[in-house]
């Protein structure tokens, strides 16, 4: 069984590598195999080119078990999820750069819009900021590792867990397709919410495949919208700082919200002054 998961996780390896999750030795992976020992990927190495013999071995406490390469530097993130959460099978951190472009803007993603990330994901946090490599970074995620499987992680990248590589992988997967699919949105319109009654029925589903949710079912859209307050560019970017508490917007934001709303039936906000200015100029010369 060692064996094959070491070829498994150097399969991941190439897989996240190919799909420019990482880039030069980015990235790293696990799995628990026992109760007090877990394989990881080595450090200083590129993922797309790891060898099952590259694959280490360490303790609950990180020291290692085997000769060979060193383990991860990052491996106390991995050690603290198997601490927090024993039925987590595999771990996977890399920097997916969807994903990490919210994880650097500081943007929360919204919740209750695309009905694969409700079911699969569900919320997604962000934990802050972090020196990679220490206990700060790995207890960053605390207030939301026993009841999420996926975490972005501020101005770093991201990351999942579940019941094998696989698994974690494609959370990872589905996290940054759906980050892809929130810029391209945001291109042609804006991101909706669904409703009520469509993600109850949503909720559903989850608890008849056994995912458990950690929202009540009356605030699992709560927040769920943090870029319609204003424009990105224009929103303080306190608003956006994770944190454990409850996210209350501040006096500008709420004050913008108030002054300019949406036009009635349109997906956006009105254009900012100097964007219409541009606009108008580009018209005017078109038809002189």
């Amino acid at each position: 069984m060692e064996q094959e998961l070491r070829q498994i996780l150097s399969e991941i390896g190439r897989r996240v590598w190919q799909k420019n999750f990482v880039a030069s030795n980015d990235g790293n992976f696990s799995f628990r195999l026992s109760e007090d020992r877990v394989l990881c990927t080595p450090t200083m190495v590129s993922k797309g080119f790891m060898k099952p013999e590259d694959m280490v071995i360490v303790d609950l406490d990180g020291t290692p078990v085997n000769a060979g390469k060193r383990s991860t530097s990052e491996i106390k993130l991995h050690l603290y999820i198997y601490q927090q959460r024993p039925a987590i099978k595999s771990v996977v951190h890399v920097h997916p750069p969807h994903a990490t472009a919210f994880a650097i803007a500081r943007r929360e993603l919204p919740k209750c819009v695309l009905p694969e990330v409700e079911v699969l994901l569900g919320e997604i946090p962000m934990a802050p900021y972090q020196t990679t490599g220490t206990w700060e970074f790995a207890h960053s995620i605390a207030p939301w590792v026993r009841t999420h499987d996926c975490i972005l992680l501020t101005n770093h990248g991201a990351v999942t867990m579940g019941q094998d590589p696989f698994d974690a992988f494609y959370k990872m997967e589905t996290l940054d397709q759906y980050c892809r699919i929130l810029l391209l949105a945001k291109q042609v319109g804006d991101w909706n919410q669904i409703d009520v009654q469509g993600m109850q029925d949503l909720m559903r589903l989850k608890e008849r495949f056994g995912l458990p949710d950690p929202r009540s079912p009356e605030a699992l859209c709560d927040g769920g919208m943090p870029s319609q307050a204003a424009a990105p560019d224009s929103v303080p970017s306190e608003r956006f700082v994770p944190h454990s508490g409850p996210i209350v917007d501040s006096p500008k934001v709420a004050k913008t919200t108030a002054t300019t709303p949406a036009t009635e039936g349109t997906a956006s906000a009105p254009w900012p002054d100097d964007v219409r200015r541009i606009v108008e100029e580009v018209v005017r010369r078109m038809t002189n």
